[in-house]
C-alpha cells in the first residue's frame, strides 16, 4: 500500500514530547509572554495606540507560542508564509495614521480553520492530503471580510480531518495532516468537533482569535471543551462561499475567542450579503442596524426570559460537576435579573438526537456529496474532483488501515446516496417539523429569549433548525477539564444571545488559562 508517511507527523516524536510534558506535570509559561497571553482584541488595541505593542512583536509572539507549543497540542496545521509582511504593513498603516488603522480588527492575527479558503501560499485542505495542493479560485468570502475589516491571516488550525464528516469512528482532533489535537488543560480530554484546532489554539494563547465551521456541533463543543467563547451565527448570516462543506442546509461560520466581546468584533466583521450564497440574502435582515457591539452590555441579562432545559445530559463532562455548578449559575443569572422557567424539555429529544430516525444523516450525506462535488469542480487545481476521486485517493495512500477509526464510512455512504431524492425531500420536512414543534414551539409558547443548559446535546437542537448559539466558559470539572454554558434561540436572535452571554460572561469570569496537565 502506498503511503504518505513522509509529509506525515511522526508519532514517535509526538509520543516523546508528550511524555516529557506529563513528567514534568505542566508546560512552563514564560513569564515575559504574561502581557500578551490572555489579552483581547481591546488590550492589543490599547497597546498599540500606546506603542507598547507593534503588530510585528505580537505575531512573533505567536509564532514563538506555536513552536513551542505545537508539536504536543497540534493546534496548527501550517502558518501564513507572509505573516511578517502583513504584520509590518498593518504597522505602516497604523505609524502613518492610515483611516484603516481604526478598523476594529486591524493588526490583530486571526486564525482560520483549514476548511476555508485562501487565495495565497497557504494550503485549504480540511485536514486531508488529498487536497494537498490544491490552488482555490478566490478567498472564501469571510476571508475577504476579515482582510478588509484589518485582520492578519495567521495561518490555518487543525480540524477534525473533513470536519469530522468521513467516518464515525475517528477521533475527535485528529487529521491526516497535523495528527491528534490535544486539550490544553488536560492533555488527554476530548477536544470535542471539528473546529477543534481553532478552540484549542485560541486557548492555548497561540492565538487572540480564530475562524471555525459548525454543521451539528463544531464550533460550540470545541469552544465548550477548551474553555473558549464560540458563536455559531443563524445559518446564512455568514457566508459559506469558499468553505469547504458538509449541508448547505446546516453549515455556517463563525468565530472561536476567548471572550465574548472578542467574538462579536469578529462575527460583525465577517456578516453580510454575499451573491456568491443565496442564504445570505434571507439572513441578512437579521443583521441589526449599528451592528452587533452594541448589544456588549454587562447588565444584558437584566429582564430576561430564559428557559433551563435539564434533559440534554449534564454529565458529559465527567460527573455530577458540571450539574452542581450550573445549579450556582441559575442563581447567578436570577440574581443578575433574568426571569428563569426551570424544568423545560425540548419535544421529541429522542427522535432528534437520533440522526437515523429524525433524517438528519441521510440529508446531510445526500447533500454532503452533491455541494462537495461542486466545490471541488470550482478548484483551478486539484487531483481530486468529486468525491468518488477522495474516496479512491484514501484507499490508495492512506497510511492507516481502513479500520472504523482511520477509515470512510460516511464518505462511502454519501456516495451511494444517488436516487434518493424523495428520501431527502422527506427527511428535510422531518428536520422542519422537529424543529417547529420542539425549540421553535417551546421558545414561543413559554415567551423565551433564549434556552440555557451545560447539556452538550443542545447543538443538535440548534444544528437542525439553522438556529445560533453562544457558549462560555462555565467551569472546569474534578479533573480539570472544561465545560462550557450552551445559551440558544431562534433565528436572528444574536443581540439577545450576545446580551445574555455578555451578561452572563461579566457575571461569572469563569475562564482561566490552561494547565497543560
Amino acid at each position: 500500500m502506498a503511503t504518505l508517511s513522509s509529509l506525515s507527523p511522526s508519532i514517535s516524536s509526538l509520543f516523546l514530547i508528550i511524555l516529557l510534558v506529563l513528567s514534568c506535570g505542566s508546560i512552563v509559561i514564560t513569564t515575559h509572554a504574561s502581557s500578551i497571553q490572555e489579552a483581547t482584541i481591546n488590550d492589543l488595541k490599547l497597546a498599540f495606540k500606546q506603542n507598547q505593542l507593534t503588530s510585528r512583536k505580537l505575531v512573533e509572539f505567536y509564532l514563538g507560542e506555536i513552536r513551542r507549543l505545537n508539536p504536543v497540542l497540534r493546534g496548527v496545521i501550517e502558518v501564513n508564509p507572509d505573516v511578517l509582511y502583513e504584520a509590518d504593513k498593518a504597522d505602516q498603516e497604523r505609524k502613518a495614521k492610515a483611516e484603516r488603522s481604526k478598523l476594529d480588527l486591524h493588526g490583530i492575527p486571526i486564525l482560520l480553520k483549514d476548511n476555508i479558503a485562501t487565495k495565497d501560499k497557504m494550503n485549504t485542505t480540511a485536514g486531508s492530503f488529498a487536497l494537498l495542493g490544491s490552488i482555490v479560485p478566490r478567498d472564501a468570502f469571510v476571508v475577504t471580510k476579515l482582510r478588509n475589516a484589518g485582520a492578519i491571516i495567521l495561518g490555518k488550525a487543525s480540524l477534525s480531518e473533513w470536519a469530522n464528516f468521513r467516518t464515525f469512528g475517528s477521533p475527535n482532533g485528529w487529521c491526516a495532516r497535523s495528527g491528534q489535537g490535544r486539550n490544553p488543560y488536560v492533555l488527554s480530554a476530548d477536544t470535542c468537533g471539528s473546529s477543534s484546532g481553532s478552540a484549542i489554539s485560541v486557548a492555548a494563547n497561540m492565538v487572540a482569535v480564530s475562524l471555525g465551521s459548525e454543521t451539528d456541533g463544531s464550533i460550540l463543543c470545541p469552544s465548550s471543551s477548551n474553555s473558549a467563547v464560540g458563536i455559531k451565527p443563524t445559518v446564512g448570516l455568514t457566508s459559506r462561499d469558499g468553505v469547504i462543506p458538509i449541508s448547505p442546509r446546516q453549515d455556517t461560520i463563525g468565530p472561536i475567542t476567548r471572550s465574548v466581546a472578542d467574538a462579536v468584533y469578529v462575527l460583525e466583521a465577517i456578516t453580510g450579503f454575499d451573491q456568491n450564497d443565496e442564504a445570505t440574502r434571507e439572513a441578512s435582515k437579521y443583521i441589526p442596524s449599528g451592528g452587533y457591539k452594541q448589544f456588549l452590555k454587562p447588565q444584558g441579562l437584566e429582564g430576561k426570559r430564559l428557559g433551563i432545559l435539564r434533559n440534554l445530559d449534564f454529565t458529559y463532562a465527567n460527573g455530577s460537576d458540571v450539574a452542581e455548578t450550573f445549579d450556582r449559575h441559575i442563581q447567578t443569572l436570577r440574581q443578575q435579573g433574568a426571569v428563569l422557567v426551570d424544568n423545560l424539555e425540548i419535544p421529541n429529544l429522542d427522535v432528534i438526537l437520533n440522526g437515523t430516525a429524525s433524517g438528519e444523516l441521510l440529508a446531510m450525506a445526500a447533500e454532503f456529496k452533491v455541494a462537495l462535488n461542486a466545490y471541488l469542480k470550482g478548484l483551478v487545481v486539484s487531483s481530486v474532483r468529486s468525491l468518488a476521486d477522495v474516496i479512491a485517493f484514501n484507499n490508495k495512500f492512506s497510511e492507516y488501515e481502513m479500520t472504523e477509526e482511520y477509515g470512510q464510512n460516511i464518505f462511502e455512504m454519501a456516495e451511494a446516496t444517488d436516487g434518493v431524492e424523495e428520501e431527502l425531500k422527506s427527511a428535510v420536512l422531518n428536520l422542519a417539523n422537529l424543529s417547529r414543534n420542539g425549540l421553535e414551539k417551546l421558545m414561543k409558547e413559554k415567551k423565551l429569549d433564549a434556552v440555557v443548559t451545560p447539556g452538550l446535546f443542545i447543538v443538535r437542537v440548534l444544528a437542525i433548525g439553522g438556529f445560533p448559539g453562544i457558549n462560555v466558559p462555565g467551569g472546569y470539572d474534578s479533573k480539570g477539564e472544561p465545560f462550557g454554558i450552551y445559551f440558544g434561540g431562534l433565528k436572528g436572535s444574536e443581540p439577545k444571545l450576545i446580551e445574555i452571554a455578555y451578561g452572563f460572561e461579566q457575571a461569572t469570569k469563569i475562564r482561566k488559562p490552561p494547565s497543560f496537565k
